[in-house]
């Protein structure tokens, strides 16, 4: 049995022995949050959108867009000293979304099943040329198969779009994730851990939360169970928790990634990394509900008014934000496809 990401997180919490979560900084960090709220900065609302090369929410192919974006969506960290990829001036994960809108812009339907699951090792290479005409982008023939695989799936069980599969279940997202890492194999963020079969479901639960935030929680985006996604655990999520205190690692890990000693998918401290991400998240989430509920000016709904993906939304912006400050604290680095 795989235990779901709720439930992975706490477990490996309880059991770590090189991350730990830091009731002083969980509590000091959902202060931030808490006051984020007060004046309206952290809201649900289409954050999603708000970037120039996401999908707008009324665009008839915004849920096949982001299935694409999601099902690609990994792995775009630079090994140190390499020249970093860049597109259209962007780098990372929105150079990587920046060479999707601008192969739509040339008129290559990028949201297609029917075309995606057909692309050769050259047309990835050509659609994802960076700035200076070379590909630079990791893991090539690992994004091929995910989505030859996915437009497969796609063609041959749900009509061709993943529309169908967000309608098949109804409003919940807890059954389009077990959906998703069902049906997708590359979705399936899964480990070893003690003994347990843990799972993480980055890409998955981002996916979701995508579709949440890109339809404003109405219409494909309307789920009856959104708080059952977790945040979404990669590689620089950890780097704002350690900066707040909510995370702490060991000296022997921090002088690891402080050596930039790649860490392994599946490896005790890259499991205890993520799945100590997520604890963290959940019990921020918690305690800013106890700040809300306790706050009689506070005209809001707890259960409503805060969740893992706005807190993830939050702590990924601030990163983005603060990024040369953030830099002194090392971040793990594994190349892989789940993140």
């Amino acid at each position: 049995m795989v235990l779901m990401p709720k439930d992975s997180a706490k477990l490996v919490a309880g059991l770590a022995k090189h991350v730990f979560v830091e009731q002083k900084g969980v509590r000091k960090l959902a202060s931030t949050i808490f006051e984020g709220i007060k004046t309206g900065k952290i809201r649900p609302g289409n954050n999603f959108s708000q970037v120039k090369f996401h999908p707008q929410g009324d665009d008839p192919r915004a849920a096949d867009w982001i299935f694409l974006l999601d099902t690609l969506n990994f792995s775009f960290w630079t090994e140190t000293g390499a020249k970093k990829w860049t597109v259209s001036g962007e780098t990372g994960y929105f150079a990587f979304c920046a060479a999707v809108q601008r192969a739509i812009d040339e008129g290559k339907p990028m949201w297609d099943p029917k075309y995606y699951s057909q692309l050769t090792h050259q047309d990835v290479e050509n659609i994802f040329r960076g700035d200076d005409g070379e590909t630079n982008i990791p893991l090539i023939q690992e994004r091929i198969k995910g989505l030859h695989e996915a437009g497969k799936v796609l063609l041959d069980k749900y009509q061709g779009t993943f529309v169908e599969c967000i309608k098949s279940c109804s409003g919940s997202a807890e059954k389009l994730l077990k959906l998703i890492v069902d049906e997708f194999e590359s979705y399936r963020d899964e480990a070893d851990y003690e003994g347990h079969r843990i799972s993480i479901y980055k890409r998955a639960q981002i996916l979701i939360g995508d579709i949440w935030a890109s339809f404003e929680g109405r219409g494909l985006g309307e789920f009856r169970d959104i708080d059952s996604i977790t945040m979404f655990a990669d590689y620089r999520i950890p780097q704002v928790l350690v900066h707040f205190g909510a995370m702490r690692y060991s000296d022997s890990l921090r002088s690891k990634l402080e050596s930039d000693v790649p860490l392994k998918q599946g490896d005790k401290e890259e499991v205890e990394i993520r799945a100590c991400s997520i604890e963290v998240v959940e019990q921020v989430s918690d305690e800013v509900r106890r700040l809300i509920q306790a706050d009689p000016k506070l005209n809001l709904n707890p259960s409503t008014a805060v969740n893992a993906i706005l807190i993830d939304h939050f702590l990924w912006d601030y990163r983005r934000e603060y990024a040369r400050e953030l830099e002194r604290i090392p971040f793990h680095k594994t190349r892989t496809i789940y993140y």
